[in-house]
């Protein structure tokens, strides 16, 4: 059974409820959909609760296992994404949480993609031309795969509640399950997270 650390956890979950506000605050401007976050009330979707679990080395699980394709055909596994850490980021265009935190993960990745680190979107719901848009709209610099028939999110299911969109995982150099976010990222939670398997992974 995976068990969590709990003074990293008290620590980083703190980080995540501290912080949350100002990023709502910050990001939200006149975009009426980045309004909506934090309030599920009528909408299109399951706000996450921002619970954060990080997962000791000895007591992660298997590497994830799916297969996918980017919005331009590419294919996408798993097992492509072993060897370094990775993020994978379950997002769709009209979730206004995901809007919130977009400029978060453009910025995680410009700090960490130079260290080996591979982002990878998770679009659980949107056309070509939808999820575009919204990449082009936050110059989001990292790929992502279609998953509208949730396949892919059905395979994360022992991490990712199927209707808590946005969610974030970071995965160790193995592929395993190192951390989980769900709910909008606060920055510099996730950056820690991400911190973590990076040291890991140059140890």
């Amino acid at each position: 059974m995976q068990t969590t650390r709990p003074s990293r956890r008290t620590v980083l979950t703190g980080l995540s409820l501290l912080g949350l506000a100002p990023v709502l605050a910050a990001c939200s401007g006149d975009d009426s959909l980045t309004q909506q976050a934090g309030n599920a009330d009528g909408k299109n979707y399951i706000a996450g609760d921002g619970s954060v679990r990080e997962i000791a080395p000895g007591e992660r699980g298997a590497p994830v296992e799916f297969s996918a394709e980017l919005f331009d055909g590419s294919p996408v596994t798993g097992a492509s994404l072993r060897g370094a850490p990775a993020l994978l980021n379950f997002w769709y265009a009209a979730c206004a949480p995901c809007r919130v935190e977009a400029p978060h993960l453009v910025a995680l990745h410009e700090q960490f993609e130079p260290q080996g680190v591979r982002f990878l979107g998770v679009n659980v719901r949107d056309t070509a031309t939808t999820a575009q848009a919204f990449e082009r709209t936050f110059e989001i610099p990292y790929p992502s795969v279609e998953d509208a028939r949730g396949e892919v999110l059905l395979n994360m299911t022992d991490h990712v509640p199927p209707q808590a969109v946005p969610s974030t995982l970071v995965l160790d150099a193995q592929g395993r399950v190192a951390a989980r976010v769900l709910g909008a990222v606060e920055e510099s939670t996730l950056r820690a997270l991400l911190t973590t398997v990076v040291d890991e992974a140059a140890a």
